[in-house]
């Protein structure tokens, strides 16, 4: 991966650390080309979550740019925009008793094909706070020890939602919409299906426990791994939004957090995910 900054045409990009995270400056993600698309996947797969500034993205755009990357993923039971299923909101005020993303995870990992990507749009943030921060779980795999490598090789871990999104979005939207929140099985080393690169997908949010193990050994191994993930800085990025703002994250490989420290001021805007494939 290149550090320097590297310009492109009308495209400038700009690495945030050696690991992960890039600014891309001269895009309008409503008005793209196929050319201009094409260097932003590229930087994408290099640094695994972009970040773009003073864009106008209505629903139907956002969904435009979403579908340049696959079919739309519609979340189990969170707000939409009306007329747009695949449109999450996102919105915090002095009303939240929670917020969206405030913990470290990966999109909808109980899903059976949980988000391979996610666009996140904040046309309304806080004077000061409320920054993402994001790690790579590529780097965090990568960071472990051989052995603990061949370990980890042939498990599959759990995911669950339920102690999550149980009325978490008020009685309107605290059922999922078939009535059941998902539960799925995955392994917990999984493999890019593009750049056949290895992550570790586990995440506090929604791992619950390793089978095969006892309950005791699944819960050591899995805070271990939530420690690794989640303690070493060289593996993360910070990202200080502006109004307008868009990010850009492989949710294969990438975990976020959006930090909660802004209350009672507003947060507002909207998501677009991308279905994924079934982690292997």
């Amino acid at each position: 991966m290149a550090i320097t900054e590297a310009h492109t045409s009308r495209i400038s990009i700009r690495p945030l650390n050696p690991t992960l995270g890039a600014e891309v400056g001269g895009v309008d993600l409503a008005n793209l080309d196929d050319h201009t698309w094409s260097q932003i996947e590229a930087a994408w797969a290099d640094h695994l979550v972009l970040f773009f500034r003073d864009q106008d993205l209505p629903p139907e755009a956002h969904e435009a740019l979403g579908r340049r990357i696959g079919e739309l993923h519609v979340h189990p039971a969170a707000p939409h925009v009306e007329g747009h299923p695949s449109v999450m909101i996102i919105h915090a005020d002095e009303r939240s008793k929670v917020v969206a993303g405030n913990g470290w995870h990966t999109d909808v990992s109980c899903d059976e094909r949980p988000p391979s990507a996610t666009i996140l749009h904040l046309p309304v943030i806080p004077e000061v706070g409320g920054d993402t921060l994001f790690l790579s779980t590529e780097a965090a795999y990568e960071a472990l020890s051989q052995p603990m490598k061949d370990f980890l090789a042939d498990k599959v871990a759990v995911h669950e939602s339920a102690h999550i999104y149980r009325g978490r979005y008020g009685s309107k939207e605290s059922d999922s919409r078939d009535g059941e929140f998902p539960s799925s099985e995955h392994p917990v080393i999984r493999t890019h299906p593009v750049t056949g690169r290895k992550s570790l997908y586990v995440n506090r949010s929604f791992t619950t426990r390793i089978r095969g193990l006892a309950a005791h050994e699944s819960r050591a191994i899995l805070d271990l791994l939530f420690d690794h993930l989640e303690r070493r800085p060289e593996f993360q990025c910070r990202f200080t939004w502006s109004p307008g703002a868009v990010a850009m994250w492989d949710n294969r490989s990438v975990q976020h957090y959006a930090v909660w420290d802004y209350f009672p001021n507003v947060r507002s805007g909207r998501r677009v995910s991308v279905l994924g494939e079934r982690p292997s």
